[in-house]
């Protein structure tokens, strides 16, 4: 008969682990329901020892927190290839399958949490919103945008972060629906701003040009017929 003898680890594959354990809790409710004693106990060992990696819960969800916040800047990235469209939905697909896994967390993260207000969580999540812009930006071939466009981008980034939220009190309308939706989203706010400005403009007719009659930029102006009509 064996017995088995559980391996030792190391200082930094144990912080790895608390890590990974502290956002696995985090993501499945809030961080302020979650406490050290649970942490220590998923991951088995003593509450005196989790102490002995982090000084506290809050050092700890900032940990998970930056993990969490490069799984999800890691979404927005998608090879230029094919219509934007196309692309952008890609994107959405990968960021509400973040959303779904990490409810709770997510939901903590953007109203209010352990570690609301701290200098870390503000530039983590700024770092998130950064990441996207600068993903947009290259998805649409500008590499010093006009104002217009900085507002555009930026705005439908706090729309989809406000959409999730949303959806995730009930998800009373059926996910792939939003995601569909947050691509015309862009659409339409691009059309607004183009009617304001003619740089904006011949981007978005570039834009149109690239896409396909049937593509998700073409549903959106097929549907805006139908309801003229």
């Amino acid at each position: 008969m064996t017995i088995g003898v559980r391996r030792r680890m190391g200082v930094e594959e144990r912080r790895q682990q608390l890590i990974g354990v502290a956002l696995d809790l985090f993501s499945r409710r809030s961080p302020d329901e979650v406490s050290i004693d649970e942490i220590a106990s998923a991951a088995g060992i003593s509450r005196p020892l989790v102490y002995h990696y982090f000084p506290g819960k809050l050092s700890l969800y900032e940990a998970a927190l930056q993990r969490a916040s490069d799984d999800l800047a890691a979404r927005f990235v998608e090879p230029r290839q094919g219509p934007l469209g196309a692309r952008l939905l890609r994107v959405m697909g990968r960021y509400f399958d973040f959303v779904d896994e990490h409810g709770p967390g997510f939901s903590a993260l953007m109203r209010g949490g352990p570690a609301v207000g701290s200098s870390t969580t503000n530039a983590l999540v700024d770092s998130v919103r950064q990441a996207a812009y600068v993903q947009i930006l290259s998805h649409l071939g500008v590499t010093d945008p006009p104002a217009r466009l900085e507002l555009v981008v930026r705005s439908w980034i706090s729309l989809a972060e406000s959409t999730a939220l949303i959806w995730l009190d009930g998800r009373r309308i059926p996910r792939a629906e939003l995601e569909v939706q947050l691509v015309h989203d862009f659409a339409a706010l691009m059309a607004v701003s183009a009617a304001y400005d003619e740089e904006m403009g011949a981007l978005l007719r570039r834009v149109i040009e690239a896409e396909p009659a049937d593509g998700h930029f073409g549903d959106l102006v097929g549907r805006l017929v139908g309801l003229a009509g």
